[in-house]
């Protein structure tokens, strides 16, 4: 079977669905690179070459854990010294901050299966071109756009979220939100799980910041991930040129198996 002719998305061969799943452009680039992995895991002694291919995306227990034993052994994972984590923690320390809660509405483009991503990515930055645009003494564009347009239930209420803590938000959306002194129509379109967001911070109240000895090991932990994801790119970027990967678009892959 040519599974370039059927136009399967595929890795080496390896179907990465069955023709009838419905997925978006992340889980197609989850399924890729955990196949990689899993792939790599086998050429490298670690799991049996009889390993059964991943259904429905979801893998054998042997190849979750041969994936994580071949990570271990090819990754540099240099320990952050303590100067590294005093920079850090300066030059990020309102991330550290406790009880910091900001006052948010969005327009929510969500990723949905099948959904055309340029398209939608277009939809997006003309939503936020147009409420940047808009004038402070004129209509509410914000809340027309988010009941206009946002796939997120808020829309009915021009997009407000109240009053947020980080614990509230998916990581990735927090940490476009706190620990930052904007107010307004944020600049830039923010990325999460659920889609592509316009957002305006109306208030922020800020936390308190501890000191550095309270959140040292915080901060390992943050240098550490910052590492890892940064060597996970580079491995899977190795395992991608070296393979045929035929059907899916990994170099637009920003953060792949580390949301």
């Amino acid at each position: 079977m040519n599974l370039n002719q059927l136009s399967i998305p595929h890795v080496n061969g390896v179907a990465l669905c069955d023709g009838t799943e419905a997925l978006s452009v992340e889980e197609l680039r989850q399924r890729a690179c955990s196949e990689l992995l899993r792939q790599a895991a086998i050429q490298a002694g670690l799991l049996p070459h009889a390993d059964p291919v991943p259904s429905g995306g979801a893998m054998s227990e042997a190849a979750s854990a041969a994936i994580e034993a071949l990570l271990d052994r090819e990754l540099l994972m240099p320990q952050p010294s303590e100067e590294a984590c005093r920079r850090h923690h300066a030059a990020q320390i309102g991330r550290y901050a406790v009880g910091e809660r900001v006052q948010v509405r969005h327009v929510l483009f969500a990723v949905t299966p099948g959904v055309d991503v340029n398209a939608l990515r277009q939809r997006a930055e003309g939503c936020l071109l147009d409420v940047r645009c808009a004038t402070p003494d004129g209509e509410d564009r914000f809340a027309v756009a988010a009941a206009a347009t946002s796939n997120c239930p808020s829309g009915a209420e021009g997009g407000a979220l109240g009053w947020l803590t980080s614990d509230d938000c998916a990581p990735e959306f927090a940490r476009e939100l706190f620990g930052k002194p904007e107010v307004g129509v944020l600049p830039r379109l923010v990325h999460s799980r659920f889609g592509l967001h316009v957002v305006e911070v109306l208030a922020r109240e800020p936390g308190v910041v501890p000191a550095f000895e309270t959140v040292k090991s915080a901060v390992a932990q943050a240098l550490r991930q910052q590492t890892f994801t940064t060597a996970l790119r580079q491995y899977l970027q190795l395992l991608a040129g070296q393979a045929q990967v035929g059907g899916v678009d990994l170099e637009a892959s920003d953060t792949p198996l580390v949301q």
